[in-house]
């Protein structure tokens, strides 16, 4: 048997040597043995289908509506059968069989459905003769049906329209089923056969199996029999060959199943309001991973990706509460404020998703349950009232490693910034904000991270020489200012090397506690490492009192 990641990797050459699913089903109802199918809804089950053993996939009409929500009564389209039916082939590598109801209208509806089924490889379709939309057969009595006339001239159309010269079309008899008898059933089941059906399915809903061993006595095997034992399930399988039926269907089973093991567990959670009752007796995320092949994936992801690109990562600096703020940051911090509909953090990891920047670590502090948004990873600076902001970037320096923006968790700027950020060579890229004076803040007297460069901002189009950190801190004479650090950051693998390293020397020497970011990039710049400097001109702005916070709506 193959391993869920070969179910999803099959190259050209074993593709063209194997056997096609619909003559590996043909082979399955021609076989002088009783051959078993198993019932599966979606591509999970039937992976797991295949995972037990079973030569062959039941794809059945009441599993596929109920697990979509809805009653099988042809309520789900045929389409909506099909997409399911697509994942549900590419999941496996053996035949499935298609409850096709009644084919989902006339003749030409079959002609259609036939020529999808056999382009996505599905090995065959039941179809039963009752009235579009059709109605399940364990519901009332005396249910009509289609006209026997109209039904071959079905099945000769689905004959006609399968591209594969392998696939079945199997006629179910619901002659029993309506309460029209064994003759009746007989009798449709000839003309059915002479159609062109390559099986007769014949269905009973009495609890034992009588009915249908009378009727395979007198079919004597003209054809292929194939039955569901889903009503009489106490008849003893060697009956079955005895009267030798071909192919049995365990119909429904996998869908009860799962509905019985949902809704203990569903019941429970929600009764305990935690998890430890249920954890012993469900799978693991990582079987879970197994069975949809992500091993497979992380093996193509060798052979295509190359070695030396990893995905970009970012580190969002989220810790402090926001004093300025006032009774807004009573309960939460600053970086989950609400502007115009979405929290200031929010907004960020959107921006950061948008430049394909989605391995987001944000550090937390203040307040940190609140920051719970979905798709981020977290990790906490528990003496965040103490400490500084180097202090919450080193817990999180696992994720110092790779390509990584860095970034604090109140800033606003325009989407352009990234692309620029990004297109910048150097192991360490600062943003800076060559405008500070004549931005949104430029009167006021607030704490500025300033500094210096070794060219300043030019408007030149061409003007794209190379531009370097020279300082950067709150206390530089204005005279020599080149900008305003905006707080945002790009590192290399190189340049996330050079930062851990400073880490740990401040830690050494006492001085991490305290230090910003801003004193961080000084301390490399002062040990000879090139911070290269990407100027912009406004359009950004950081959210520290309620002026800011109006200023930030209009902002956006």
């Amino acid at each position: 048997m193959k391993t869920a990641a070969e179910f999803l990797h099959t190259t050209p050459l074993e593709n063209l040597t194997q056997q096609s699913k619909a003559s590996q089903f043909s082979a399955m109802i021609s076989s002088q043995d009783l051959e078993f199918i198993m019932e599966a809804h979606d591509g999970l089950s039937a992976r797991i289908v295949e995972e037990a053993g079973f030569k062959g996939i039941w794809a059945s009409g009441l599993s596929m509506s109920a697990a979509m929500g809805v009653r099988d009564n042809n309520e789900a389209s045929w389409t909506q059968v099909l997409e399911v039916l697509e994942f549900m082939s590419d999941a496996t590598t053996i035949p499935i069989l298609v409850d096709g109801d009644t084919g989902w209208g006339n003749f030409n509806n079959l002609r259609r459905a036939v020529g999808k089924l056999c382009q996505r490889g599905i090995a065959g379709i039941c179809i039963e003769d009752k009235l579009f939309p059709k109605t399940n057969s364990f519901i009332g009595s005396n249910q009509p049906l289609a006209d026997m006339d109209e039904f071959c001239g079905k099945i000769k159309a689905g004959k006609d329209s399968q591209t594969d010269p392998d696939f079945q079309i199997i006629a179910r008899v619901e002659a029993l089923i309506a309460g029209w008898g064994l003759d009746e059933a007989l009798r449709r089941a000839e003309a059915y056969r002479q159609a062109g059906a390559d099986a007769i399915l014949i269905h009973s809903k009495k609890s034992n199996a009588d009915e249908i061993f009378a009727f395979t006595k007198e079919w004597a095997n003209r054809s292929p029999v194939v039955v569901v034992p889903t009503k009489y399930y106490s008849t003893p399988t060697d009956d079955f060959r005895n009267a030798n039926v071909s192919l049995a269907i365990w119909a429904n089973h996998n869908l009860r199943t799962a509905i019985t093991a949902m809704r203990e567990t569903s019941r429970q959670i929600y009764r305990d309001q935690h998890l430890q009752g249920v954890e012993s007796r469900v799978v693991s995320v990582s079987e879970v991973f197994d069975l949809t092949g992500n091993e497979e994936l992380a093996e193509a992801e060798k052979r295509y990706l190359p070695e030396d690109v990893s995905p970009m990562k970012a580190i969002i600096l989220a810790a402090s509460r926001g004093e300025g703020l006032g009774e807004l940051t009573a309960s939460r911090p600053k970086c989950m404020i609400d502007v115009r509909g979405q929290p200031l953090l929010k907004r960020l990891v959107r921006s950061l998703a948008d430049a394909q920047v989605r391995d987001v670590t944000v550090v937390r502090g203040y307040c940190k349950d609140v920051i719970n948004l979905p798709s981020i990873n977290t990790v906490d600076n528990d003496f965040y009232a103490t400490t500084g902001e180097v202090a919450s970037l080193s817990v999180a320096v696992s994720q110092l490693n790779g390509d990584a923006i860095l970034a604090y968790g109140d800033i606003l700027f325009r989407q352009f910034f990234l692309d620029m950020l990004l297109s910048v060579d150097g192991d360490i890229v600062v943003t800076v904000d060559a405008l500070w004076q004549q931005g949104i803040h430029s009167d006021d007297e607030r704490i500025r991270d300033f500094v210096t460069c070794s060219k300043p901002y030019s408007s030149e189009f061409l003007d794209d020489a190379p531009v370097e950190l020279t300082g950067i801190g709150q206390k530089l004479d204005k005279k020599y200012v080149s900008g305003e650090w905006i707080g945002l950051a790009r590192l290399t693998a190189n340049g996330c090397d050079i930062v851990r390293k400073e880490i740990d020397a401040m830690k050494a020497d006492g001085s991490l506690q305290k230090s910003g970011l801003p004193d961080l990039f000084a301390r490399i710049v002062k040990k000879g490492h090139k911070v290269r400097v990407v100027y912009v001109s406004g359009e950004w702005m950081d959210v520290d009192d309620a002026a800011d916070l109006t200023a930030a709506g209009k902002f956006l």
